[in-house]
């Protein structure tokens, strides 16, 4: 008998409960496995006993939601049948467990490597739980399964199902919440498991993985596997932080799917059921909008553009796709119904249920009926007969069922939504946890702050000032200890022996996690954020920085915390804090603002801890319990080891500088005996550049050394120095010696042995005559004066020619080193500091998180001077590894590779509060950046290139920070050199009144220095508010409402503004908006582009859509060749009068490759030509002799410094220039150009 006999529909309006079951029991209860509980892929050919975890989970949570709506009735027959379900529940779930618990040694290995090699597998075999396939030989990394689990897990748990057995389970499932909690840093092979779409096996970050890992983080805090017959010890715990982070990468990928995904139906999963992971309402119906635009049709969704699967034109006999063929699958791709079943479980679960109806009315219409059954295929197909016309009128035809029937995820999917329709199980059945309810307003969160005095010395010094705050030592029994230390009792969470499972691996613990009050058996502790850790980040001694990063920190606080109760910070104030004895005013005004209830609209209250122990969130460490050997209330021994440790105290003693700094003035002693060839050492170490010109020449020499190295190497004598004239400026020239150096990529240098590598930037062969100097003639060089920067001198030659261990009787040059840099820092000597801190390689708290911040929001990174010298970082890396990377990329200048990482925390920390900055980039060049930071030094104080490299590294870190965001923000600024120190002010605080002007400003009497202003959202605005100023015929549109003509002719005094926007845009690779996606037409209508010789053929086109981020980056590449930046803003320029010549069909097509730098040195001409006719400033350079003027690649100083816009703009020449280039464009008749 047919086993799909016999299940007709008992009613005529809508199917009872005994359909449903029949349907479920036949379809997918009758192949669980009795042994292991798994449900095989009985219809895939060669995988009849292959097991996914994820379509297990999905087909088992309908069996789970039918024993749920059978709960509900009243015969002890149905409740029979919903104990018979909840355990065919149980056991798949465990049975998933089992097969991934008997991986759990990948699981120890992946919280280290992230390796696609040590993942837990994707399938395993119904019948054994074993592995069926190699690591090697399928995409088993698949962050969404596990994620899915767990979520699952959660809920069902929640429910009332009882899936984890023992104390080892949990601390199993505590390891997979560390499997996924750096998913938003961990690319992986997505839900379809090919990767990249072309299946070719490339990783890629994914937004359905993340917003699946989201929820699963999210599920599992706090929840009891065990649950209303539990204790402390099977709870589960998560870092908040983990989600958070997961949320923020998650909505600035949305719609986008991945890299080549413009966007995915999977992401429907993730903005409703199952995951709620999207708490932004506007942009899960921009998500949604973009899905069912691009992805929508009759028989269901397509998976993603140009998915080739099952199609009749995909070749079967490989699993990868060629570049060249993904084009081909353009709007013949199959439909699936599975993702209808998706959208019409969200129309319910949103209350829209007419919708809902539509869904599953048009699901009835796709099922395919077997054997008096109704079942839904995997696919629909274009069959061959309609290809064509598909081609031609996608989503015309009629298309046919293929692929696996029924569809087993898509089936339970089907159930779920027809039980919810209905009313047989009700949205909070199938949701207990109530993720659905994510997107409710929530209160706003109070953040409670305690600020500390470290001991009576200061309290008394603060009471003096007005600022009354306890100690430490007043608040006891409560305990106040560094970030760190939490972080390491988090290490003994889900620690097993029996398994061999170590626990947490991750350092980081977030500003949520210890804002929270924690209690350790009989002793309470509040922990300091890691982030204001001053023993290992020097960018928090400015008090102005500090303040600002806590600024930010209480808006991160007030908008992120989702525990009970309110998040508590804790601070503390020490004596190297204070500037001669007294509070900063940057601190003094911060406590105020707390005092008054408000920072910078973040509602805060400031207070004690005994104050806000009824309001503050605690929380139970109970896990530090002895669990494994049975006894949970007592602690561990290796836990009360650490504790005992940590809760002693220490002792601080002074070494032959002064550790205990005493304030004095800069250059206040020379010292007499101090030799005049180590003065300068550092100085002449670094290698910024505030001009390309010293850059390329720079590069030049390193290259030449280089070369004689690599002789030097083959001939054996590598330990020979090479000398080699390096010119520093027109006027000076540096002998310098080089040895032969390599630092690894791949593995870290250890701290306590580190020698400097010895390249230009480190050894000087005027310096080498002091080798045998007796060591305690340079201490007592050290002794005979306070000049930091001598000091600094002599030590920086001391590591290069003896390295870190050298002992020099008092002390070893490490030590002597350390004792500079915390000197440096109290006394704010930034330019020391910063030095002192690339030799010691100390780390930076969150460098790697920074970089990782910046990567997963697609953003890539270089590190290094151009040109030569650039490094491309697009995956995320480990500090450590990113150390390391920067020294080498820096040639071994210390203060090049210490700023080079302070530049990429701030990035970051923009990128989190102010995303707007970044639109038009897609790379940020932080070598290029700190040039250009050096040459806007030189430019506003009117100072030589060296002079300005000296002022930039002086600046404090708060002012680094102003002088970059205005860089990215492009508002105008002033700069206020008072001898040692300098202050970067606003444009609007320098001026007080104005007459009104176009520029495109955000707040009064701001102005912008870019050549596409628009890119930020708040110079949208005003351009608009101007519109009706501005002649539609006189505008250049770069997509705002703006006239750059108005903006040029305000102010036509200000030469050099045009020159300044371009080389600001350019190196920030700032383009238009749309720009990446626009030049995807213009190759379309021509076989390629080029640009310095390096071409972006049409064939691109057959590979990549235009949304997609990889042909972003691909356009990008090409115009990364052009090395000057303002050269390049003019290639933009000039590709954006391409892509409109398209956009308007000025011409049908455009010709071969267009060469793009031809057309920009053309109208170069065509300007010199007009300038010699008019009697223009180019009449004194370039009109007369081509290139005197000197401006970079050839081009006249006077045509960067064009408008865009206006008859004699750039945009005007380049227009013109483009149809003397192109033979297509017809040289007879009028061509509209208002657009232009």
């Amino acid at each position: 008998m047919n086993k799909y006999e016999g299940l007709e529909p008992q009613k005529t309006s809508h199917h009872n409960l005994d359909y449903f079951y029949n349907l479920v029991y036949k379809t997918i209860i009758y192949h669980q496995d009795p042994v292991t509980g798994l449900l095989p892929a009985h219809q895939i050919s060669g995988c009849e006993e292959h097991a996914w975890i994820r379509d297990n989970v999905y087909s088992i949570i309908s069996v789970w939601a039918l024993a749920m709506a059978y709960q509900r009735q009243d015969q002890d027959e149905e409740k029979a049948r919903s104990f018979l379900l909840e355990k065919s529940t149980v056991k798949c779930m465990r049975g998933i467990l089992v097969a991934m618990l008997a991986q759990r040694e990948k699981v120890e290995k992946f919280k280290v490597s992230f390796s696609k090699k040590d993942s837990l597998h994707a399938k395993y075999c119904s019948k054994t739980g074993l592995t069926v396939v190699g690591d090697d030989e399928w995409g088993h990394l698949q962050i969404d399964a596990v994620s899915l689990y767990l979520l699952s897990l959660a809920q069902m748990t929640a429910g009332g199902l009882q899936i984890i057995f023992t104390l080892d389970e949990v601390a199993f499932v505590q390891n997979l919440v560390f499997y996924i909690e750096c998913a938003y840093a961990t690319p992986d092979y997505g839900v379809w498991e090919r990767g990249a779409k072309s299946n070719q096996g490339i990783l890629e970050l994914n937004a359905s993985s993340i917003g699946m890992a989201k929820a699963a983080l999210e599920a599992m805090n706090k929840l009891d596997l065990f649950g209303g017959n539990g204790s402390p010890a099977s709870v589960i715990h998560t870092l908040p932080d983990e989600a958070v982070r997961c949320a923020a990468v998650l909505e600035s990928m949305l719609p986008r799917e991945s890299n080549s995904k413009e966007t995915d139906a999977a992401i429907l999963g993730i903005i409703g059921y199952p995951a709620f992971a999207v708490t932004n309402s506007k942009l899960i119906e921009e998500t949604l909008e973009t899905i069912q635009t691009k992805l929508g049709g009759r028989y269901g969704m397509k998976r993603f553009l140009r998915d080739g699967y099952k199609t009749l034109k995909e070749d079967t006999g490989r699993l990868h796709y060629e570049p060249w063929e993904l084009r081909v699958f353009d709007n013949i791709e199959c439909e699936w119904p599975l993702f209808f079943c998706f959208m019409a479980i969200n129309n319910i679960f949103n209350g829209n249920l007419e919708r809902a109806i539509e869904y599953t009315e048009t699901l009835e219409g796709l099922t395919v009926a077997t054997s008096g059954m109704k079942l839904l295929p995997e696919l629909y197909i274009v069959p061959e007969e309609n290809m064509s016309q598909e081609y031609a009128s996608p989503g015309t035809t009629d298309r046919t069922a293929g692929g696996r029937c029924p569809f087993m995820w898509a089936q339970s999917l089907h159930v779920i939504a027809k039980l919810l329709q209905d009313d047989f199980l009700a949205p909070a059945e199938l949701d207990p946890m109530n993720r659905r309810l994510c997107f409710t307003r929530k209160p706003d969160v109070v953040v409670q702050v305690v600020v500390l005095a470290e001991d009576t010395t200061l309290q008394m010094q603060l009471a003096d000032q007005g600022i009354m705050l306890q100690t430490c030592q007043q608040i006891s029994p409560i305990e106040v200890k560094p970030a760190q230390m939490l972080s390491h009792l988090y290490s003994f969470l889900g620690r097993s022996k029996r398994l061999g499972l170590s626990g947490r691996k991750n350092p980081d613990v977030g500003i949520l996690t210890t804002s929270k009050i924690y209690r350790i058996q009989n002793k309470t502790f509040v922990f300091t954020p890691q982030s204001f850790d001053r023993s290992t980040n020097y960018i928090d001694t400015d008090p102005s920085l500090a303040m600002s990063t806590l600024a930010y920190s209480l808006n991160y606080l007030s908008t992120s915390w989702m525990a009970l109760g309110r998040p508590t910070l804790t601070l503390i104030l020490n004596s190297s804090m204070l500037e001669e004895g007294r509070v900063p005013p940057p601190i003094v005004n911060t406590l105020k603002k707390l005092s008054g209830g408000y920072i910078n609209g973040t509602r805060v209250i400031l207070g004690t801890h005994e104050q806000f122990k009824p309001t503050s969130c605690f929380s139970e460490l109970a896990f530090l319990g002895n669990i494994e050997d049975g006894m949970p209330d007592k602690l561990d021994p290796q836990v009360v080891k650490y504790l005992e440790s940590q809760l002693g105290t220490g002792s601080v003693k002074e070494g032959i500088l002064g550790k205990l700094y005493k304030e004095q003035k800069r250059h206040s002693s020379s010292g007499s005996n101090v030799t005049i060839s180590l003065t300068g050492s550092m100085k002449r170490s670094r290698s910024i550049c505030p001009d390309l010109a010293t850059s390329r020449e720079i590069a030049k020499q390193l290259s030449e050394i280089a070369a004689m190295e690599e002789e030097d190497d083959q001939d054996g004598n590598s330990a020979n120095f090479s000398s080699f004239f390096i010119g520093e400026s027109d006027s000076v020239k540096t002998r310098i010696s080089t040895a032969s150096a390599h630092i690894s990529k791949e593995s870290s240098i250890d701290e306590d042995h580190m020698i400097l590598p010895s390249t230009r930037r480190t050894r000087f062969e005027t310096e080498s005559q002091f080798e045998d100097t007796e060591v305690q003639d340079l201490v007592d060089m050290l002794s005979s004066t306070n000049d930091m920067e001598i000091h600094g001198d002599i030590l920086h030659y001391m590591v290069a020619t003896y390295g870190m261990q050298f002992q020099t009787g008092e002390g070893n040059v490490k030590d002597l080193l350390r004792e500079l840099y915390e000197s440096a820092c109290i006394a704010k000597h930034w330019g020391i500091v910063r030095h002192t801190n690339g030799l010691l390689d100390k780390k930076m708290p969150n460098l790697a998180l920074s970089l990782t911040d910046l990567i997963v929001r697609q953003k890539q990174v270089t590190v290094g001077l151009p040109p030569d010298n650039e490094i491309i970082i697009s995956q995320p890396l480990g500090g450590s590894e990113l150390r390391d990377l920067i020294s080498k990329a820096s040639e071994g200048d210390m203060s090049a590779a210490t700023l080079t990482q302070e530049i990429l925390i701030y990035l970051a920390m923009f990128i989190r509060t102010e995303p707007n900055l970044f639109h038009g980039m897609l790379r940020l060049r932080v070598g290029l950046i700190l040039q250009v930071m050096a040459s806007e030094m030189s430019r506003t104080l009117g100072i030589p290139g060296e002079e300005a490299t000296d002022k930039l590294l002086n600046l404090s870190p708060f002012e680094t920070k102003n002088l970059l965001h205005h860089i990215m923000s492009g508002e105008e600024y002033h700069i206020n050199d008072m001898g040692s120190k300098t202050t970067i002010v606003a444009y609007s605080c320098q001026v007080k009144s104005r007459k009104q002007s176009h520029y495109p400003v955000d707040g009064v009497n701001q102005r912008q220095m870019s050549i596409f202003p628009q890119t930020l959202d708040t110079l949208r605005q005003r351009h608009r508010s101007n519109e009706s100023i501005v002649e539609p015929d006189q505008s250049v549109h770069f997509g705002s409402n703006g006239s750059l003509d108005q903006i040029d002719d305000e102010e036509p005094e200000r030469t050099g503004m045009w020159t300044r926007r371009r080389l600001l845009d350019g190196s920030l690779n700032r383009v238009p908006p749309g720009f990446y996606t626009r030049m995807w037409s213009l190759l379309e209508k021509c076989q390629g582009i080029s640009v310095y010789g390096k071409i972006l053929n049409q064939s691109i086109t057959q590979e990549m859509t235009s949304g997609e981020m990889k042909f972003h980056l691909r356009c990008e590449a090409l115009l990364n060749t052009v090395p000057e930046p303002e050269f390049r803003q003019l290639v933009v320029e000039a590709i954006l009068i391409l892509i409109l010549s398209v956009e308007h069909s000025v011409v049908p097509y455009l010709g071969g490759v267009i060469i793009v730098d031809d057309i920009v040195r053309t109208a170069n001409l065509i300007f010199l030509k007009d300038q010699e006719h008019q009697q223009g400033d180019a009449t004194l350079c370039c009109s007369e002799e081509p290139g005197k003027c000197e401006g970079e690649a050839g081009i006249c100083v006077h045509f960067y410094d064009s408008a865009p816009s206006g008859p004699y703009g750039t945009m005007s020449y380049l227009v013109r220039a483009t149809c003397k280039q192109l033979n297509t464009i017809p040289d007879d008749g009028e061509i509209d150009c208002t657009l232009m």
